[in-house]
């Protein structure tokens, strides 16, 4: 925690300075709080200033003016900290705004922007309740910046949005949130004298409200300028002897100064625009010379692929990802690195130390991988790693998915786009070959963008989802479950794509939330088409009173063309009257029956309720149970088709407007009004899904959900977090069969044959009749089948294959045993099925998890695998899902080598997005990469990945953020340059490096970080904690080693004393080897590049050629943790900061000055006395002087409290201004001095004693004691002051 001064803007009721003062307050920090007036310069936010140091973002803040204890006690807790800030940034605060701010009158409203945000808000109280169940505060057992950063994003939506009825739902949540709120730091915050209530009842926008607020906002920012006006002309009337009272001599001349000031400013204002106007004319010329200054270091020596880097002669200057990079890769893989055989004889020969198998969810062959691929095998590779260190046979296989709806709509816009023809033009065959084709060239990019990432998977087994021994295998499985009767045809309701002509699955099928009224774009039409929206219309009873009707309502109006019913509820006493009675078609001849079904509600509508059992999922379990006809009422591609009305052949949705337009002409018409709905689209062609009644290939996955279910019930299988289990059971105990046919000429085709036998003894088949299909590995199998089951002839029978394919997803779910040779009993089969752990998206859970589970249970009798890791999904920095028409989706190599505005806006146009969503997305990127993306590297993309990867939350990844893990490798870089140097030519490291007894104190103290370290890497990667570790990396490298370690090394290293340096040199070698070894899995290329150029032990010369098959490092072996030594050098950090602190206050930005620490306690200043050396270094003092508790401070310091039992006197004296120092010191007991008085007229009162918690009333006992102590030294330090101007 450092001194120094916080400005806030007039207006600091706001999130982040709320988050701000709490921090101050709840840490009881002796900051400055300044508020700026709004006529200040430059944007109106907090800003913290220390000297030289200055912090505008409110985390970084947050840190400088709060206590260490506020941000965790350990590093899990730490780590939780901080991902808990980050959830309250973007999950809490932004949604918060949205839903908030417009009612306050100050940001425009967006109806879809409100209902996404309220929804979003309420997903956030989820994840908050849940974390809470069995915790009272978010991270540790107390109060900490975690929960203020919560409580405070939350605090305005629960006075305005967010009513008891909202929070009821979420009690956890609610407890914390009014436990933390209501803390006592946070109401004077917060200026709440009374216990803080969540509001009663939420508001509501309204937009007269909002008009009104919008004039007042209006006026007040117009008033302003009119009163400076004002001001100005008064000051003038004031300056000339004109008001109340005359001015001095004094105030006269200081007026005259500021203006004097203020001409000077505005006339260099004005001539800093002039100069910023030419540089604006100059740009385009400029241009050029700019990106030649911005040098890249690139490796340019002679290396051949796969042979090992030349890392001779002298580090570059400074870190480069092109440099560091280059060569790794494809000596790695030459030297077998990444086989499960390296270092092994064979690679079945027995490991004690275990087998690791996982398997790459295979990309589709669609195009190039995004950042949510990039996060996939980034966490993938990152274990992969850490297994083969640990000693393990590891494989990691790759692969490629087929990807069929996708890849043949890819491949027929290419047609279209670049031939201007159809797959129908030129036939199944040449179509097939040319998506093989555009595989060929799309699938090695994809390849080379995963070793762009440093992917260490085993390419010698790498496969492609359509390969002849992955088809062999889903014809076996096909065959074996259509005999066992668990694949069986059936003419069921399925989704639909008109524009592909295909069923789809449901997860090719986006569910778009309507708040209302909404107009979309449907491919084929020219206008938007209007949805959201209820449209009421009668039907006319026959038989029944005059002009008596039926008014039913729905929001698909066309499909009243394959009504065949109206339900009443039996109990409805309005249409008791109508059981069994007809009302008629107003446009066919066709007669409806009235039916009674319990599954109306009769407080919804007008309680009756039209059936079209073909086109819509309750209709059609409803036309089932009542027998109805089935009237398929739209064609293949989504016309109006089989109703005999002048709307046969229509296009969907212009019949929908024209039956509209009938109706009225009828007088049958009853009005349309909003009306909030899911509207399903199709996530490859953007149509709208119909429910379609179609002949197709199902499976009965009843058995083998329930074998899944038990699985994870029963601990066999284990899915991380398991906050996926209950969304696992509910799925799997709910499954329905499973459409797998796909109308596609791209995929499995389904080794389905269907038989026309030519013998009067056999009837004529239907396509739709299950029997009359017959399923084989070849024809000559299926036709054996046939003649079985026909007992003919088989010259009676002609097979004709079924065109469709089979669902992508079918033969995903058996990668895990199809890789390895099944149905076959390949020994790589016995050996490494089942896997050890499948990593993968939530999202896919049950399109492909579930369904690898389900087939290798009743395939094999085995689970695929141990172990389920699902990630969070990768959204933008806005939150918004990747979506290459919203211009987010960014391919990871340009986050690696840096893109351009320009580079990036030709790649959309080189896509196969329509023009119309490549405007759209171009003006995202400029939005959100004005000035490109810069230059990563692989090493800090992967680092920042792991970084965010938080378990249960989504990732709002800001691509932006990842250049800072840049500039963290480059201190890598730097801190070994610097320790190369240090060591020296000739050093040569222990062979088995042990503390010994000769180690300074920073020596242990930096093995204890380590041994901190090590552990805390251990943990994280056996629980999937990724911050952790990145955390724990982070934290060792930046703050530990570099920042203390190596600063206190420099005198070591230049002074005489050689048993002390060489030391001190195996200490920092061992430092520098490990940590290596234990930032190697998530930064492959810069850990090898350094490790190389590192004075190898001997042991380590022909048994280690690289680092990433050397030992991680383990708790176990490097267990040199030592509490004692934290607590103390936690004083240390204290002591050192309030030096620096006081260092800043007075300017001392070169002037080394002496220090003395004065201590009340003896045992104080005898631990301190260990670290003078480390002291001196640090605060950048000429001595440091340990006085005890009689002694006194001379005359001249400036006293910095570090706590009630030690504080910190720098020598000040012939170095400032001791005037102005002492009217500081004044002004500062005479805060403390009313801060103590307000305190103890509080503890006076009465009801003091009796109302207020023992604890409280303790706490705030100390913190009175801790005031005086404070005053006592700040009137002692004033007395310093005065007397030294005697």
């Amino acid at each position: 925690m450092m001194s120094g001064t916080v400005l806030f803007p007039e207006n600091s009721e706001n999130y982040f300075c709320t988050k701000i003062l709490a921090a101050v307050e709840f840490s009881k920090s002796k900051v400055n709080i300044k508020v700026e007036s709004s006529e200040s310069k430059g944007k109106p936010v907090p800003r913290y200033e220390s000297g030289s140091i200055v912090f505008t973002e409110n985390n970084a803040i947050c840190r400088s003016v709060s206590s260490k204890s506020l941000w965790g006690d350990n590093e899990f807790e730490k780590s939780a900290v901080y991902q808990w800030i980050e959830f309250a940034d973007v999950e809490l605060y932004i949604p918060g705004s949205v839903w908030t701010f417009p009612i306050l009158g100050i940001k425009s409203y967006n109806k879809q922007d409100f209902a996404k945000a309220k929804s979003d808000l309420e997903n956030a109280l989820k994840c908050l309740n849940s974390h809470l169940e069995t915790r009272t505060y978010l991270a540790g057992d107390r109060v900490t910046q975690a929960d203020i950063a919560c409580a405070a994003a939350l605090y305005l939506p629960s006075q305005l949005v967010l009513d008891k009825k909202t929070y009821e739902p979420y009690p956890n949540m609610t407890r914390w949130f009014t436990t933390v709120i209501n803390q006592p730091e946070f109401r004077k915050v917060l200026k709440e004298d009374n216990e803080i209530q969540i509001c009663e009842k939420a508001e509501v926008f309204d937009g007269k409200k909002y008009a009104e607020m919008q004039k007042q906002i209006k006026a007040l920012k117009d008033k302003p300028k009119k009163e400076n006006s004002k001001d100005s002309k008064n000051q003038d009337d004031e300056n000339s002897g004109a008001g109340d009272k005359p001015k001095s001599a004094a105030q006269l001349k200081k007026e005259a100064k500021k203006r004097e000031k203020m001409e000077k400013f505005n006339a260099k204002k004005s001539k800093m625009e002039e100069q910023k106007k030419a540089q604006q004319q100059k740009k385009p010329s400029e241009k050029p010379e700019k990106k030649k200054a911005a040098a890249i270091i690139k490796y340019e020596k002679d290396t051949k692929v796969g042979e090992k880097k030349d890392i001779s002669g002298d580090m570059p200057d400074s870190y480069s990802p092109k440099y560091v990079e280059a060569a790794w890769y494809g000596w790695w893989r030459k030297n077998g690195f990444f086989k499960p055989e390296y270092g092994r004889k064979s690679v079945y020969e027995a490991n004690p130390k275990g087998m690791f198998m996982m398997c790459l969810p295979p990309p589709n062959v669609t195009g190039k991988l995004h950042l949510g691929h990039a996060l996939t095998n980034t966490v993938e590779d990152v274990l992969t790693r850490w297994h083969r260190m640990r000693g393990e046979t590891t494989l990691w296989n790759p692969g490629c998915d087929h990807a069929g709806i996708a890849t043949q709509v890819v491949v027929e816009r290419k047609l279209k786009r670049e031939r201007n023809i159809s797959r129908h033009d030129i036939g199944r065959e040449a179509f097939l070959k040319e998506v093989w084709k555009w595989k060929e060239e799309k699938g090695n990019s994809i390849y080379e963008q995963l070793r762009s990432l440093g992917s260490s998977l085993d390419w010698d087994r790498e496969f492609f989802t359509m390969d002849d021994k992955l088809s062999r295998a889903v014809k076996e499985v096909f065959v074996r479950l259509h005999d066992e009767g668990v694949i069986f045809r059936s003419n069921r309701l399925i989704n639909w794509s008109c524009a592909l002509k295909s069923a789809i699955s449901d997860i090719e099928v986006d569910k778009r939330d309507l708040p209302g009224r909404t107009l979309l774009n449907v491919p084929g039409y020219d206008k938007k088409i209007e949805f959201g929206v209820l449209v009421s219309f009668a039907y006319p009873v026959i038989d029944g009173k005059p002009g008596e009707e039926v008014i039913v309502a729905t929001t698909r109006l066309e499909t009243m063309l394959g009504d065949t019913a109206v339900a009443v509820h039996p109990e409805d006493e309005r249409y008791k009257h109508l059981h069994g009675k007809f009302v008629q078609h107003p446009f066919c001849d066709r007669k409806i029956p009235v039916i009674c079904d319990e599954m109306v509600d009769r407080e919804f509508g007008t309680g009756a309720v039209k059936i079209t059992p073909a086109h819509d999922p309750n209709d059609y379990d409803c036309g089932k149970r009542h027998n109805l006809p089935f009237i398929t009422m739209l064609s293949d591609t989504g016309e109006i088709a089989n109703t005999n009305t002048r709307f046969d052949g229509m296009k969907r949705f212009i019949a929908r407007s024209e039956v509209e337009k009938d109706l009225k002409e009828k007088n049958l018409y009853h009005g349309t009004k909003d009306n909030p709905m899911v509207v399903p689209i199709c996530s490859r062609s953007k149509d709208i899904v119909e429910p379609m009644i179609k002949a197709q290939w199902f499976v009965n996955c009843n058995d083998m959900a329930r074998r899944s279910v038990e699985a994870v019930k029963s601990g066999e299988l284990k899915l991380v977090p398991d906050i996926h289990n209950k969304t696992w059971f509910m799925w799997l105990e709910n499954i329905r069969d499973w459409c797998i046919s796909r109308q596609l000429w791209w995929g499995h085709r389904i080794p389905a044959y269907f038989a026309t036998v030519d013998d009067p003894s056999v009837p004529p088949g239907q396509r739709t009749d299950g029997k009359y299909w017959f399923s084989g590995r070849d024809e000559k199998e299926a036709l054996a089948k046939a003649v079985k089951a026909f007992k003919v002839d088989e010259s009676k029978i002609s097979l004709e294959q079924d065109h469709d394919v089979l669902d992508t997803w079918f033969s995903s779910g058996l990668l895990p045993f199809s890789i390895f040779g099944w149905p076959d009993e390949t020994p790589d089969l016995k050996y490494f099925f089942p896997g050890t752990l499948l990593e993968t998206g939530h999202d896919i859970l049950f399109f492909w998890v579930a369904r690898m589970v389900m087939f290798s249970l009743h395939l094999t009798d085995k689970l695929p695998f141990k172990e389920v890791y699902l990630h969070a999904m990768v959204r933008d920095a806005h939150g918004r899902k990747m979506s290459k028409s919203l211009g987010n989706v960014i391919d990871p190599s340009d986050v690696i080598n840096g893109i351009t505005l320009e580079e990036l806006h030709q790649a959309l146009h080189n896509s196969n997005l329509e023009p119309r969503e490549v405007e759209t997305a171009k003006t995202g990127q400029k939005a959100d990469y004005p000035d490109g993306i810069p230059e990563c590297g692989s090493d800090a993309l992967r680092f920042a990945l792991c970084a965010y990867t938080c378990q249960g939350r989504d990732i709002n990844l800001d691509v932006n953020r990842i250049l800072g893990y840049r500039h963290f490798c480059n201190k890598l870089w730097n801190a070994v340059k610097f320790s190369l140097r240090s060591l020296g030519d000739n050093f040569v490291p222990k062979a088995n490096f042990q503390p010994d007894g000769t180690e300074s104190i920073i020596d242990k103290w930096i093995l204890n970080k380590l041994s901190r370290a090590v552990a805390t890497c251990e943990e994280g990667f056996n629980t999937y904690q990724f911050p952790s570790i990145t955390t724990a990396i982070y934290n060792f490298w930046l703050y530990e080693l570099c920042d203390v370690y190596l600063e206190c090394l420099k005198p070591v290293f230049s002074g005489a004393d050689a048993s002390a340096i060489k030391t001190s040199r195996n200490v920092l070698y061992t430092c520098l080897e490990v940590a290596l070894r234990l930032t190697s899995p998530l930064m492959p290329f810069i850990t090898e590049e350094l490790w190389q150029r590192l004075p190898q032990r001997k042991e380590n010369e022909r048994s280690c050629p690289s680092v990433m098959v050397s030992e991680y490092p383990g708790a176990n072996k490097y267990s040199w943790a030592e509490d004692a030594i934290d607590s103390e050098m936690d004083l240390i950090s204290s002591i050192i900061k309030t030096t620096r602190s006081l260092r800043a206050d007075y300017n001392l930005t070169k002037t080394k000055a002496e220090v003395f620490i004065h201590c009340t306690d003896e045992s104080l200043a005898t631990t301190i006395a260990k670290y003078t050396e480390a002291v001196k270094t640090l605060s950048y003092s000429s001595n440091i002087k340990i006085l005890t508790k009689d002694e006194k401070a001379p005359s001249g310091c400036a006293v910095g409290i570090v706590n009630d039992k030690c504080d910190v006197n720098l020598m000040l004296k012939g170095l400032i201004d001791l005037e102005k120092e002492i009217m500081k010191l004044r002004k500062k007991q005479a805060e403390n001095g009313k801060k103590i008085q307000d305190m103890e007229k509080k503890m006076a009162k009465e009801e003091y004693s009796s109302k207020v918690p023992k604890k409280v009333q303790e706490a705030e006992s100390e913190k009175v004691q801790q005031l005086k102590t404070e005053l006592k030294k700040m009137q002692e330090a004033e007395k310093s002051f005065v007397s030294m101007m005697s």
